[in-house]
């Protein structure tokens, strides 16, 4: 079953371009006259929410080895689940071919119906202020509607042709703040946003070589001695050109010859 090794790298390829989706994101604060004051590129990082709230409500002391609380607004993101999607499930019997990246036209490469699978994703904004953190959320909210599309090429050093078209879906938002908390608490707003990235994760890749030569003999069934077959002539195919790739972009036609019994 798990006969050789193989990675694509699928997993991290999904968190890393989630994360680029989000860290491109701004809080702009003005003053009562409406001026900007300042412009702030919201920090994004992959960690659990729970690691970031405990590091966000520490409060600096004088000690030399004391971690300084976090400053706000910030955004972090980690994956809550994989599950497997049937819904996008294809005929397991399928394949895709590509030519192989040896730059030697005698084999192609191969790679079975990939499996699908959604990986569930949950970025949290937090902020200070309300201003900040409905800045972050109404960045986000009208770009997805509620998927938004992204096409990758998840072998691009080995298959630099081969696209795959992958939708990031909103499932919900959530909202909370410890306004109400003890005095001593620093103030956090988060707004938790749900997402769902449909991928597919894909086998070995296999080395397939190249069919460039058909022989179909020809026989007189029954006309020879014993009632043994006789050998007529064999019909020959071969591509043309033959050092074609035969993709299904491809152009390219047959020759056919006739061979005496002989050859």
């Amino acid at each position: 079953m798990f006969g050789g090794h193989f990675y694509h790298s699928k997993t991290k390829k999904a968190v890393a371009l989630f994360g680029r989706l989000f860290n491109n994101l701004y809080v702009i604060r003005k003053n009562s006259s409406g001026a900007v004051i300042s412009q702030l590129k919201v920090p994004l990082s992959y960690a659990p929410k729970q690691k970031y709230l405990e590091r966000i409500r520490e409060n600096p002391s004088l000690r030399e080895d004391s971690q300084v609380a976090i400053k706000l607004p910030r955004m972090s993101f980690e994956i809550t689940s994989i599950a497997y999607d049937a819904q996008r499930q294809l005929t397991k019997v399928g394949n895709f071919t590509t030519t192989a990246s040896t730059g030697v036209n005698t084999k192609r490469q191969k790679f079975f119906t990939p499996v699908p699978y959604s990986i569930n994703f949950q970025l949290n904004a937090y902020a200070k202020s309300q201003d900040d953190a409905l800045q972050i959320v109404e960045q986000i909210l009208p770009t997805f509607n509620p998927q938004y599309a992204l096409t990758i090429k998840p072998f691009a050093t080995e298959f630099p042709t081969f696209k795959e078209d992958i939708q990031v879906i909103i499932q919900s938002v959530s909202f909370s703040d410890d306004f109400e908390g003890a005095l001593e608490q620093r103030r956090t707003i988060i707004y938790s946003m749900d997402f769902e990235m449909k991928i597919s994760y894909h086998g070995p890749i296999a080395d397939q070589s190249i069919i460039r030569q058909v022989d179909a003999k020809v026989f007189d069934i029954k006309a020879g001695l014993n009632d043994s077959d006789i050998g007529l002539e064999t019909i020959r195919v071969t591509p043309n050109p033959t050092d074609i790739i035969g993709l299904d972009d491809s152009t390219f036609g047959f020759s056919t010859s006739i061979l005496d019994s002989a050859s």
